[in-house]
């Protein structure tokens, strides 16, 4: 699993984030989601649900999402 968050983080305007508290929280984040979804993605697999349709599902499940 790669949980190193991204070299740079995009911003809005094309630059990269350059914040320190934001880019902490980034981080903090992107570790976080990435524990979770790993730990679902471990359940699943071994409540016997296939794996390439463990990982559609996580891929829906992130499409999904909305801009606030």
């Amino acid at each position: 699993m790669t949980t190193q968050p991204p070299a740079t983080w995009p911003g809005k305007d094309g630059e990269p984030v350059s914040c320190r508290e934001k880019l902490k929280v980034l981080s903090e984040n992107h570790a976080e989601a990435a524990q979770v979804l790993q730990d679902a993605f471990e359940d699943a697999l071994l409540m016997g649900v296939d794996e390439a349709a463990m990982r559609r599902i996580l891929h829906e499940l992130v499409d999904g999402l909305r801009t606030p």
